[in-house]
């Protein structure tokens, strides 16, 4: 079974240049949405999501990436950054998600009748029947959100306290000084971004 860190960087492949590129504003706003609502925790609210379906996706997320030894999706306040995602640069997946999620709920209740919903089930159980559902398009999706909600400049709300990066080893430090190169030799406007105490 693949460790959890090659898991991690294996999923690097799934973020193409040009998709991020194409999509940054996007992403840096969903990412500043989820730095905002960590930051007042008694205003927390959810652009498109449910509170029941924000459970679920929050349980869902902590499985992809659980916490343990380090900060999990949970930790990194995933799930207000893949609410923001499907209420912005994600809106096409939007109504799909929202599909997946309510026959990922139905089959869950079919599974485990006893259960309250998925978010209140214990973790043994999350996981087994995550197994059964890691095929479909949904959990892709899911999986798809969380890995992208966990690496990110901290400033803009993913990679909370720079758990994503800690995860994989990745030290935040610029190897490099300006100028840059002939084109840009004279630029003054350089300023690097403010590092935040973790």
């Amino acid at each position: 079974m693949p460790s959890r860190r090659s898991f991690l960087c294996s999923s690097g492949s799934l973020f193409t240049g040009a998709w991020i590129g194409s999509q940054w504003p996007s992403i840096a706003s969903a990412h500043a949405h989820a730095a905002s609502v960590a930051a007042t925790p008694d205003s927390k609210g959810f652009d498109y999501l449910s509170a029941a379906e924000a459970a679920d996706v929050d349980a869902i997320a902590a499985q992809i990436i659980p916490s343990g030894a380090t900060p999990g999706a949970r930790e990194a306040h995933a799930v207000y950054f893949i609410d923001r995602a499907l209420a912005t640069f994600f809106g096409a997946w939007a109504s799909e998600c929202r599909l997946g999620l309510a026959a990922f709920q139905s089959q869950f209740r079919v599974v485990e009748p006893a259960a309250v919903s998925f978010a209140a089930a214990d973790s043994e159980r999350q996981i087994a029947f995550l197994h059964t559902m890691d095929h479909t398009e949904f959990f892709g999706h899911m999986r798809f959100l969380t890995v992208l909600g966990m690496f990110a400049l901290p400033k803009y709300g993913g990679n909370y306290q720079g758990v994503g990066w800690k995860l994989i080893g990745f030290q935040d430090q610029h190897i490099f000084t300006p100028p840059f190169g002939y084109y840009d030799r004279e630029y003054t406007g350089f300023v690097p971004y403010e590092k935040k105490a973790t």
